[in-house]
């Protein structure tokens, strides 16, 4: 059974059930199973197998396997100015995330031990999923590699982003890339609202029409310098109101049109 185009809002999940990972197509409370890889997907290739499964009956997974987790800083104003960056910049802050960083929705952010950092924060942000191959991609054609857009979020030892002469360790620790909960494609990224909220008290509030840097601009930039492959998250930056987390905290990063990703802090 063939279904809907990728060109219309669908919500693609990636979850593990009897011990088999599947994508599926998400309708209201179930999950319509498909039989396609992620490759046969993004090739339009949506295959119902013809079962049904409760969202709540199975475990949810990241999205997406990346070759590479890219990350703009302070594409936000607000974002840079409260963490000591340079706002309205020409170009983005850059930085990498290694894959290990990555958890699912509801996942565990596990807090380093207090002799490596004692000040992790969240950082709520659209992702954009990449949906084929692409180098030095134009500005005009740029929103056209994107499969889909989910959320992420930038879990930051912030004492060693402003101690280390870059991002890396304060960005890279196990736990730090939530991301997910699913993937929404046919949806536009450049007006998008992302809320976060801490034990249910709102942090984060902005738009991604706010950003200094438009996204278009973002893909066509890191295009002309790696090459992005399929399934390659770019997360696209935090607004303001980034604040420490701590164990026992429950992080909350909901984005218009996509949906909500939960985790708690241990």
């Amino acid at each position: 059974m063939q279904m809907k185009t990728l060109q219309q809002e669908l919500t693609i999940v990636r979850y593990q059930t009897n011990d088999k990972v599947y994508y599926g197509v998400v309708e209201g409370e179930e999950i319509l199973q498909l039989s396609s890889n992620f490759t046969e997907i993004l090739n339009n290739e949506l295959n119902y197998d013809g079962v049904k499964v409760k969202y709540s009956e199975v475990k949810i997974l990241e999205p997406v396997s990346p070759s590479k987790i890219v990350n703009f800083g302070w594409t936000y104003a607000g974002h840079a100015k409260e963490t000591g960056g340079t706002a309205n910049l020409a170009e983005p802050f850059l930085f990498l995330k290694p894959a290990s960083s990555l958890i699912p929705d509801q996942g565990e952010i596990v807090l380093p031990p207090t002799n490596l950092t004692n000040q992790v924060e969240l950082e709520g942000e659209v992702a954009l999923i990449i949906g084929k191959r692409g180098k030095n991609i134009k500005e005009e054609e740029a929103l056209d590699y994107v499969f889909g857009c989910t959320i992420f979020n930038d879990v930051t030892a912030r004492d060693l982003t402003k101690s280390d002469p870059q991002f890396t360790r304060g960005k890279g620790f196990d736990t730090f890339g939530p991301l997910g909960p699913h993937i929404v494609t046919g949806i536009d990224p450049t007006n998008l609202r992302i809320v976060t909220t801490l034990n249910g008290e709102v942090v984060q509030d902005g738009n991604t029409n706010e950003m200094s840097l438009s996204i278009p601009f973002l893909i066509s930039w890191i295009s002309q310098v790696m090459t992005l492959e399929p399934g390659d998250v770019l997360a696209t930056g935090s607004p303001s109101g980034s604040c420490p987390m701590k164990s026992g905290d429950s992080v909350v990063v909901e984005v218009e049109k996509i949906g909500k990703l939960r985790n708690y802090v241990v």
